[in-house]
């Protein structure tokens, strides 16, 4: 049996909004179509009707999951570095614990209306919750060594660890340019470039991370130094980070940028004259609760940019829900209309993930999940904005 969901608006992301749009929903949970108001070929006694906003269920480009027992207890706005430290020192717990908060975690995504996540992995810890769990996960098992002689085997153990994830999806990706040095680099292209391979690499969090790739200089030095490791190979780049590291990465391979607090026009260019496959992920709370700061949005409003959302992890967020990072993004840049970043937030996310003939629009055939946002104005979100998962 069909059923019916009006709302004030419907976004199906793929077409224009649909004012007191209809979403027709197979039993399977399949969207049958997408109408207008007054259709003729809907029964209206059937109709549930809705306040608010229809949406596609979300997709969470950018996630942590087995960071979630961290909540709370890492500091806001230290700045990166002292962030890393923090989760350095904390990470360990209880297996128990930290099992468990995995789970409220995942629970805590799908009450929010998220489908499938991108989640970021240095342990096998979150395999039996996404074996159970209705989201739909990547795994990205995150490789980190500065040391050259010692990336063949950081290598190695990633690609075990891969292994042990099977059935679930994954792929071996890099930390970020502060912790991974060219051999390892090296390896990920040669072995893991296959075209269409997923790739993600958080970017440009710090300027540190800036300052390291130009001069050689500012506070990873000291971090470094603290962690007894030798950079003494590394030599200064003369430029940003991301134009050092991206050249460096696999030709064929589907690049998600992650952060991109403190990237640059002349970055946002150099990412355009690439030919590559390049996303770029922001995940705004997290952005705010460690430095303070957002990436200077307008700056990726290109047509030929894929723009995605994330939550990053418990650790540097008071929540995982997409809708909270869409309010964040609509606070600080009110010129931003919901009709684009609703794509940022779904089908932007699934077309970088390679799920979009199931995931990030309301089209037929599809099983995208369907949510429902309240407390609007218009097309506009609030303060009280809420999602409210539907299917």
């Amino acid at each position: 049996m069909i059923k019916y969901y009006s709302a004030d608006y419907v976004l199906p992301v793929s077409t224009f909004p649909v004012k007191r749009g209809i979403v027709a929903v197979g039993v399977s949970g399949e969207i049958v179509n997408v109408y207008e108001d007054g259709s003729p070929e809907i029964d209206k006694k059937n109709i549930e009707k809705l306040d608010g906003i229809l949406v596609p269920g979300f997709i969470n480009s950018h996630c942590h999951l087995e960071l979630s027992h961290l909540h709370k207890k890492i500091p806001q706005e230290t700045g990166l570095i002292p962030f890393i430290e923090n989760v350095i020192q904390n990470r360990h717990s209880s297996k128990q614990e930290i099992d468990d908060a995995i789970v409220r975690a995942d629970k805590e995504m799908y009450d929010n209306g998220i489908v499938a996540v991108g989640d970021i992995c240095n342990t096998l810890a979150t395999k039996p919750t996404k074996l159970n769990s209705s989201i739909y996960y990547h795994s990205f098992i995150e490789l980190i060594c500065f040391d050259p002689d010692k990336a063949k085997d950081v290598f190695r153990a990633g690609g075990e660890l891969l292994t042990q994830f099977n059935p679930l999806n994954g792929s071996l990706v890099p930390h970020a340019p502060y912790t991974v040095c060219k051999e390892l680099f090296r390896y990920l292209n040669k072995f893991c470039g296959k075209s269409g391979e997923l790739l993600c690499i958080h970017n440009q969090e710090t300027e540190e991370e800036n300052k390291l790739y130009r001069y050689k200089l500012g506070g990873f030095l000291d971090f470094y130094k603290k962690l007894n490791i030798d950079i003494e190979f590394f030599k200064p780049q003369a430029r940003n980070s991301l134009q050092s590291c991206i050249p460096l990465m696999a030709k064929k391979a589907k690049i998600l940028l992650v952060h991109n607090t403190y990237t640059s026009m002349k970055d946002v260019y150099f990412i355009r004259r690439t030919n590559r496959d390049i996303s770029i992920c922001f995940c705004p709370n997290a952005n705010l609760y460690i430095e303070n700061k957002l990436p200077k949005i307008e700056m990726f409003l290109f047509d030929d940019i894929n723009l995605t959302l994330g939550t990053d992890s418990l650790a540097s967020n008071h929540k995982l829900c997409i809708l909270s990072e869409l309010k964040t993004l609509h606070k600080n840049f009110p010129d931003l209309a919901l009709k684009d970043t609703i794509a940022w937030a779904t089908l932007n996310g699934a077309r970088y993930l390679g799920i979009d003939g199931q995931f990030g629009s309301l089209e037929p055939g599809k099983k995208p999940g369907l949510n429902l946002i309240t407390h609007v104005n218009g097309l506009n979100l609030t303060a009280n904005s809420e999602v409210k998962k539907l299917i």
